[in-house]
């Protein structure tokens, strides 16, 4: 299985924890399938930690809860599968789960074929509770090895946090996409952060293997299991614009069964969705940075296009605006290139005009501009 795009789709954790339920993922199929989300590109809806009985059967399968998903969970797939969605779950590489659920460790194999029986798609597999004595680019690769043989393909989620040296292996473990920062929680300061990481992680995002900064926290306004203090709408689309420009997989962790106007708004924008879906894949880079807390950020696009991010990730006490000068020869266009661009704003959705020279943009803390731009001849 060859992933060509940076994955999208729902997953439970963030809002719910471990209060998951038969009922909660029937209504959330529901929803995605009719509310444009699947359209949109939002496929896959997963199932994180908490779905089994804390114990296996006498085959040594995992099982589960009965009281949570009393059909059983093929029961579960076939109705995911049955409005247009791939089915997703989750396991761990450690003998636990991080809530303290069996792991897969030492029943990578048992445990592949039983996910292929119940006909999942997607595997997000955590590292809590590893053995200290085991090589984790060992256990991530067997469990690619078990995936590769299940008799079924499914897309392999490693979610190893970015830890010990995750970067300089993971490529190698069959995974799909990895997760290269520690957990996210609805608030700014943790956006920024996981935002600020990415600086030194872009270099190993690649096509089939893509940078997971986490789940999407948008919507969430401070409610559920990992809800915290919220952010305003326009700290929302600023970690939405990031997520998608750096190429992460693109999964909800909001309610979508109560989403707002905005966070429905926010989360279908066509453009901006089309930039972290884009079919050539191409590394981010940064076009300019100014401290640590001002950068735009940069993508060659599969058409010729450039799309570009300007982010003001200062804290508006001490920084409310901030000016970013994006000078056309930072994006490899010269003056003697003899191009200039036509400006498209993702946002407000419309054209804004030639630039042959240098793009001037200020931002009010804690927002962006995401822009897509069209080269053509100079006048």
């Amino acid at each position: 299985m060859i992933q060509r795009t940076p994955p999208m789709g729902w997953n439970s954790w963030n809002t719910f924890g471990e209060n998951i339920s038969e009922k909660l993922i029937f209504e959330t199929a529901d929803i995605m399938a009719e509310s444009g989300l699947k359209d949109a590109g939002y496929n896959y809806l997963v199932i994180d930690d908490c779905w089994s009985k804390k114990e296996r059967d006498d085959k040594g399968r995992l099982v589960a809860d009965p009281v949570k998903f009393p059909n059983g969970m093929k029961v579960v797939s076939d109705y995911v599968h049955g409005k247009g969605l791939k089915f997703g779950m989750y396991s761990c590489a450690g003998t636990l789960t991080c809530a303290g659920y069996p792991g897969s460790f030492e029943h990578e194999f048992v445990d592949a074929a039983t996910f292929a029986e119940w006909g999942v798609d997607f595997l997000k597999y955590d590292y809590c509770y590893k053995p200290n004595y085991e090589d984790g680019r060992l256990l991530y690769t067997r469990m690619g090895l078990a995936l590769a043989n299940c008799g079924r393909e499914i897309l392999f989620n490693a979610c190893s946090w970015g830890a010990d040296q995750t970067p300089e292996w993971i490529g190698g473990t069959g995974a799909h996409s990895w997760r290269s920062t520690g957990d996210i929680v609805d608030s700014w300061e943790s956006i920024k952060s996981l935002a600020h990481q990415q600086f030194a992680l872009q270099p190993y995002g690649r096509i089939n293997c893509y940078n997971d900064m986490d789940m999407l926290v948008v919507g969430m306004g401070g409610k559920g299991n990992v809800g915290f203090v919220g952010c305003t709408d326009e700290e929302y689309r600023t970690h939405f614009s990031l997520w998608a420009l750096l190429n992460s997989p693109l999964f909800i962790g909001c309610d979508i069964r109560t989403m707002s106007d905005a966070t429905r708004e926010t989360l279908m924008n066509p453009e901006i969705i089309a930039v972290n879906q884009d079919p050539a894949g191409r590394q981010p880079f940064i076009v300019s940075r100014q401290g640590e807390h001002n950068v735009v950020w940069g993508k060659l696009l599969a058409d010729g296009d450039i799309a570009i991010g300007a982010f003001n990730m200062e804290d508006s006490e001490t920084a409310p605006w901030c000016s970013l000068n994006i000078p056309l020869a930072s994006l490899g266009l010269n003056r003697s290139c003899g191009k200039a661009v036509v400006l498209r704003d993702l946002w407000a959705r419309e054209d804004i005009g030639v630039v042959d020279d240098v793009l001037l943009i200020t931002l009010p803390a804690h927002s962006c501009r995401m822009f897509r731009a069209h080269l053509v001849d100079e006048r």
